[in-house]
């Protein structure tokens, strides 16, 4: 139980449920999940440029002649990639920190992603294919904002479009339920009609 406990939003009470759950599954399907397991941490890596979790090195978003070079989308974990691919409307290229900047936690700005993306923005302006705007898609957290906040005091001097995700209401929010920072950021966003 306590090695199910360690999983990211695993408690005590969800730990005792999948251990039971798992001694009652037939053998077979528990080995099938553990060689589904194995499979994972065997097979899939970080990509070299972008940080993304990928099969195969360098991971399709970077290599795809579909995807535009001159934009890259800065999220802080691979699962935000996941998150905004879901909306197919993102066409460019992402760079994963792998974290925000979290002083109470003992990272800075050198325990993420930040020197990689930079080379890469630096690469690009000697190729063909420049980037020219970088979206900054970290959390709309403390630790998110300070993330964006920094990564804007670096990015702006080199002449690039550097724009924020917007955050506010939800589709289908209702204002009366809404915290006292996204209706801020809501209405900062707002925009023309």
């Amino acid at each position: 139980m306590a090695a199910l406990q360690r999983l990211p939003g695993i408690g005590a009470k969800s730990a005792q449920r999948l251990a039971y759950h798992v001694l009652k599954t037939p053998r077979e399907d528990v080995d099938a999940l553990c060689d589904a397991m194995r499979s994972v941490k065997e097979n899939i890596t970080y990509c070299s440029i972008c940080s993304n979790m990928t099969a195969v090195d360098p991971c399709t978003f970077c290599i795809s002649p579909d995807r535009d070079p001159r934009i890259i989308c800065v999220v802080e974990q691979p699962e935000n990639v996941a998150a905004i691919e879901k909306t197919r409307g993102f066409k460019g290229r992402y760079h994963v920190l792998m974290g925000a900047i979290s002083p109470l936690q003992g990272i800075g700005p050198d325990d993420l992603k930040i020197r990689t993306l930079l080379m890469r923005i630096a690469e690009s302006d000697a190729a063909a294919t420049s980037v020219k705007e970088v979206i900054l898609a970290t959390n709309p957290t403390v630790e998110g904002e300070a993330t964006a906040l920094y990564l804007a005091r670096l990015l702006k001097p080199l002449g690039l479009s550097v724009t924020r995700i917007a955050m506010g209401m939800p589709v289908g929010g209702d204002i009366d339920y809404t915290d006292e920072f996204t209706m801020s950021k809501a209405m900062e966003g707002r925009r023309e009609m």
